[in-house]
């Protein structure tokens, strides 16, 4: 496969994870297609939770064993009730600005598994107050209209029940003279795709490591699915692939660390870890040997997986493999396919220098 062929398909499976529906605790569809399609390269199945797992097929299981990690949920929303006019209350799966949600479009999944256009509401500027005008917007205030007129219309007709998932609704454009991606759900699709684009490049190589994948599902209410993953897996090293925000649109220029061009985030700490040093050096020293393009970030909010991840039995060396994404947990990202390339190139890298020697190596932190 050429260049421009593997940049076809790797657009074509970006596309495949975009689109799909699967807020935080809703993953059941996305997580058959990514079944589906890690089914050539290895043993793989589905746990209760969801979770997606894939043995690579040339593991031994006698060497290092390396997790790779990327999330399939992505924020969305819940039907909490029905208004006696049709308008469904609504709850936040994730972590949402209020104020990003009115006006957009969204899909409402029925009870026969239809995917139902609707609106968030607005309320025009002619009926509103001055204290309206001016007040913050919670999601309280904000319903969903799929052009109902009553509660039992959307029971009888548009079957849509309580509880109900929520996703926003956006097809992925791709620019392709500016390498610009715009579309849904970046966070953490993109991931999902490098993964998944790591495991496909790695199907003909003799690694030194074992590797284990596990897409995880309600990371963003939590990790909730990277624990139950990870106490399954117990891997010696872990690598977590994110759609991460980019932070190149506001800030001055000194305080920027996640550029939209410059090849993925490699961050030093969040909110939920302080990246293991001697695993972070090891990365960050064989993205310069390699002439891979990266960046790092020291951030004081955010979390991943990993901060779940390496938490888990005697504690487990973790990096993060950042896509900069600007606008997350909005119904749109801009990102650029330069950048996922990039990320997958460095976690392929990575893979084939692993053994037991740099896992030692790698323990020791050497050159922190």
């Amino acid at each position: 496969m050429n260049s421009k062929e593997k940049r076809e398909q790797l657009l074509k499976n970006v596309r495949i994870f975009s689109e799909a529906n699967g807020p935080a605790g809703f993953e059941h569809e996305l997580a058959g297609t990514a079944l589906q399609i890690l089914e050539p390269y290895g043993e793989t199945y589905i746990d209760p939770l969801q979770n997606v797992y894939m043995e690579r097929s040339a593991n031994s299981r006698d060497r290092v064993l390396v997790q790779l990690d990327a999330h399939l949920d992505e924020v969305g929303l819940i039907v909490q009730s029905v208004s006696s006019q049709g308008l469904l209350r609504i709850l936040p799966l994730g972590s949402w600005v209020a104020s990003n949600v009115p006006s957009h479009r969204f899909r409402v999944r029925n009870s026969v598994g239809d995917w139902i256009p609707a609106l968030a509401t607005s309320k025009p500027p002619h009926y509103m107050s001055e204290a309206e005008r001016s007040s913050p917007i919670d999601f309280s205030s904000i319903q969903l209209d799929v052009g109902a007129s009553s509660a039992e219309e959307i029971s009888e007709k548009f079957k849509i029940r309580i509880a109900a998932p929520v996703v926003p609704d956006v097809d992925l454009y791709f620019d392709e003279k500016n390498d610009v991606l715009i579309g849904k759900a970046f966070d953490c699709r993109l991931g999902c795709t490098a993964l998944m684009e790591t495991v496909i490049r790695l199907e003909q190589e003799a690694l030194s490591c074992d590797v284990i994948a596990a897409l995880s599902t309600q990371e963003e209410v939590g990790g909730r699915g990277a624990e139950v993953s990870t106490r399954s897996i117990m891997p010696d090293l872990a690598i977590v692939f994110e759609g991460t925000p980019a932070d190149d649109t506001f800030g001055s220029a000194d305080s920027q660390q996640t550029l939209l061009g410059k090849g993925p985030m490699l961050r030093h700490m969040d909110r939920s870890m302080i990246t293991h040093p001697g695993f972070q050096r090891f990365a960050l020293d064989l993205a310069e040997r390699e002439g891979i393009p990266v960046q790092e970030a020291v951030r004081s909010g955010g979390g991943t997986n990993g901060g779940q991840i390496h938490k888990t039995g005697g504690g487990i060396p973790t990096i993060v493999l950042g896509v900069p994404v600007r606008y997350i947990h909005t119904p749109y990202g801009i990102a650029k396919l330069h950048d996922l390339e990039k990320t997958i190139e460095l976690a392929v890298a990575l893979l084939k220098s692993i053994n037991d020697d740099t896992y030692e190596e790698i323990l020791a932190g050497k050159n922190i």
